[in-house]
């Protein structure tokens, strides 16, 4: 594409990003090969402050919680990119073919743990923003690059941003994986668990104990059944309910379990209200364990600190939320992919969920996605990112903010 479109000359940017290719491809890898499991991100988070000093960033710092910030330009306009650099862990090592960190590169896409989720992002959004300042793209605006912990608690690093930094951004993009095209929502969530209480006896005596997992067997069928009764939207689509996880207590294997507690993730669409999805919950319950409290229903609450020992305790509750698709920052996010030669196509959703949850959910920011790679490739040995792509999303990062009307 040649020439200025929309007041931006995009063979400029183009160009620029070309001229940056091996060095963004460079700390790609370099990003996956620093491990950043449970939100432990100090050491990814002080390779991208020194490649944003490095490339001109007015400023840099570390918030509270241990999330890296880049501030660039300072005009009256916010806008802030959204990367988180924690990752979940490699699972068992031997179903990797590879080394998860080391990576490989295959037919020009990387396979290492975080490629696709996310830090495929963060390159793009960093040489993005940089190139954006020096082509005079940032005029008016102030941006912001946002590196932080997303994976155990989705939205917590931005409301900490938004409530102890006091940065609060006119529009947020979001790097988790769009495959390259814009997305505008998501579900939401809710997090909840359930309890029964037993007595514990000799398994051999077991007429003299109260089985605690017994309990929960019809409360686990009944969800298991739950799903036609959920609500549907035509653009987030069908509610979903899954048990998770289960935990027992007990004595030995030999003994009656005494405590037994399932987990249950709960995806929202709108016109589903978190309270009401509880209340779901312990209708389910039979009427004599609701009358004895031997079986009980909590919402679930995030309390684990941060690396730097940050604590905000947030009840696990994640709006759901869409962007109508005539906004201008929607819009502006159609025609950045136009002018860099991206297909053409209708903004899509997530199926899984993002910081949007509370930029958009919560705060009422409005915000859209995009980003190199693709969702269903995340939390697995595959694992991925085009490179080729990643360098493309330079191109989007550096040229959006001057599209919105």
């Amino acid at each position: 594409m040649k020439g200025k479109r929309g007041g931006i000359d995009v063979a400029a940017v183009q160009a620029a990003v070309q001229e940056h290719r091996e060095e963004i491809i460079r700390f790609m890898r370099e990003l996956v090969a620093i491990p950043s499991m449970d939100s432990e991100i100090r050491e990814v988070g002080e390779r991208v402050q020194a490649e944003m000093d490095r490339l001109g960033f007015d400023k840099t710092w570390f918030d509270p919680q241990g999330n890296i910030v880049g501030r660039i330009g300072s005009g009256t306009r916010s806008i802030l990119f959204d990367s988180h650099l924690d990752t979940v862990g490699i699972g068992d090592p031997d179903e990797w073919s590879w080394d998860p960190f080391e990576g490989k590169v295959e037919d020009g896409v990387l396979f290492a743990r975080g490629a696709s989720d996310e830090k495929g992002s963060t390159p793009g959004m960093v040489y993005g923003l940089a190139i954006a300042k020096r082509l005079g793209l940032l005029e008016g605006w102030t941006a912001y690059y946002f590196g932080n912990m997303e994976e155990w608690c989705d939205g917590l690093s931005s409301r900490v941003l938004v409530e102890e930094e006091g940065i609060r951004p006119d529009y947020v993009v979001i790097g988790e994986p769009t495959k390259m095209q814009v997305y505008r929502g998501h579900k939401g969530r809710v997090e909840m668990k359930v309890t029964a209480r037993g007595k514990s006896a000799h398994a051999a005596s077991n007429e003299l104990g109260d089985n605690a997992i017994y309990k929960l067997l019809p409360i686990i069928d009944a969800i298991s059944k739950l799903e036609s009764e959920l609500g549907d939207d035509p653009f987030l689509g069908h509610g979903k309910i899954t048990v998770t996880d289960m935990e027992v207590e007990t004595p030995s294997i030999n003994a009656v379990p005494n405590r037994a507690t399932i987990y249950i993730d709960r995806r929202l669409t709108f016109g589903e209200a978190p309270e009401r999805e509880v209340e779901r919950i312990r209708e389910l319950i039979p009427v004599e364990n609701r009358e004895a409290g031997d079986v009980t229903v909590e919402l679930l609450r995030y309390d684990a600190p941060s690396y730097t020992g940050y604590v905000k305790v947030v009840d696990k509750i994640f709006p759901a939320w869409a962007i109508p698709e005539d906004h201008p920052l929607i819009q502006a996010g159609l025609e950045a992919c136009r002018l860099i030669g991206l297909p053409d196509h209708t903004p899509g959703r997530w199926d899984f969920s993002t910081n949007g949850t509370y930029w958009a959910g919560r705060a009422g920011i409005p915000a859209l996605g995009f980003s190199p790679a693709d969702e269903k490739t995340a939390h697995t040995v595959l694992d991925s990112v085009p490179l080729d792509d990643v360098v493309k999303s330079a191109e989007f990062y550096a040229i959006v903010a001057a599209l919105i009307e």
